[in-house]
């Protein structure tokens, strides 16, 4: 686990401000070490706020070196290219961190600590984060079904569309309303943020679903436990939400959607749905026509991130009147609306 005191530099080459650093972005709102700078050379001498929806003075610097020099002790890897594969360009710049003595926090699929582990140094790690834990889980029984606390999946119209960041936000809001509240993380950004949690797309389709079990079997004795979601049932490359849906046995759910999207993020030719028709897709696949426990989308986590304040509070009007549950975006407003959809 990353210790909490250690400085950190998020390398997002080319992608600081895009949707390929949501790793970085969520590690600079939600983790709990001090970032001393990003790695962007397309960027350099810009600050994160010029950047990102963030109010961040964190400087973009061009090279590694510059991050060494404001005292960073960690690389971490803060964007995911296509695949999520090690592009073979970063494989020198990793190899100057180790060199240097810097630990690295890896969130690609392909593994550095086997590349690296000889050149290691006392109280020197590399965490490939996308690494399974522990032996292979049972395969997924329903297990999750018997407990009497509630779990909270948040899911959506397609990937990147804020799951996580809803997550964590609603989180602190039940939090903030003296409700005991996990956050479990299936995804490498949240096992990065919260130092614990199953990086699902690494896990072999037959256990994702017995891997969430186990996860919230292990979280039971929490009131409320919020299921990190991954991908979208309405996505064609995407098969996250099943496992997690299976896996939780979901009693409510929280829609994540950007506002103004009608398609799918690069992939025009896949309509979004109406919310309303989105939503009973959701409830009907949880509820496995009266098989599985019956989870209902409570509320409405709405990306507003690129529309002015105005066009914010109407697009949140509207989607409260198509849907008729209550919406809010959890960044821009805080969770608080959603929070208390779960707990009334």
């Amino acid at each position: 686990m990353l210790d909490p005191t250690q400085p950190i530099a998020l390398f997002a080459e080319a992608t600081m401000g895009s949707l390929n650093a949501k790793m970085a972005e969520g590690i600079l709102r939600y983790g709990r070490n001090p970032v001393v700078a990003v790695i962007d050379s397309t960027q350099a001498r810009k600050r994160v706020g010029d950047l990102c929806a963030l109010d961040s003075d964190v400087p973009v610097v061009a090279t590694l070196a510059d991050a060494q020099a404001l005292g960073a002790q960690v690389l971490v890897l803060g964007t995911a290219p296509s695949g999520g594969r090690l592009p073979p360009a970063w494989v020198s710049v990793l190899e100057q961190a180790v060199a240097a003595g810097m630990s690295l926090v890896n969130g690609m699929h392909d593994r550095l600590q086997p590349m690296f582990q000889d050149r290691l140094r006392a109280g020197q790690w590399v965490w490939d984060l996308r690494v399974p834990q522990g032996d292979a889980p049972p395969i997924s029984m329903a297990r999750a079904a018997s407990l009497g606390n509630r779990r909270v999946l948040m899911v959506g119209t397609d990937m990147a569309i804020g799951k996580m960041t809803a997550g964590l936000e609603l989180t602190r809001s039940l939090q903030e309303l003296g409700r005991d509240a996990a956050f479990l993380a299936t995804g490498q950004t949240g096992i990065a943020i919260t130092g614990r949690g199953i990086p699902l797309d690494a896990i072999r389709v037959d256990h994702a679903g017995g891997s969430v079990e186990r996860m919230v079997l292990d979280a039971a004795s929490h009131e409320i436990v919020v299921v990190e979601g991954q991908g979208s049932l309405l996505h064609p490359g995407s098969t996250a939400t099943l496992p997690l849906m299976r896996g939780s046995a979901c009693t409510h759910m929280i829609l994540c959607h950007r506002a103004g999207m009608q398609t799918l993020d690069e992939l025009d030719h896949v309509r979004i749905p109406p919310l309303r028709d989105v939503i009973a897709l959701n409830e009907a696949v949880a509820h496995a026509a009266g098989a599985l426990t019956p989870a209902r989308v409570v509320a409405i986590a709405l990306n507003t991130a690129r529309l002015t304040p105005a066009e914010a509070e109407a697009a949140l009007k509207s989607a409260e009147d198509d849907t008729g549950l209550p919406a809010s975006d959890p960044v821009r407003h805080g969770a608080a609306k959603l929070a208390m959809a779960v707990v009334q």
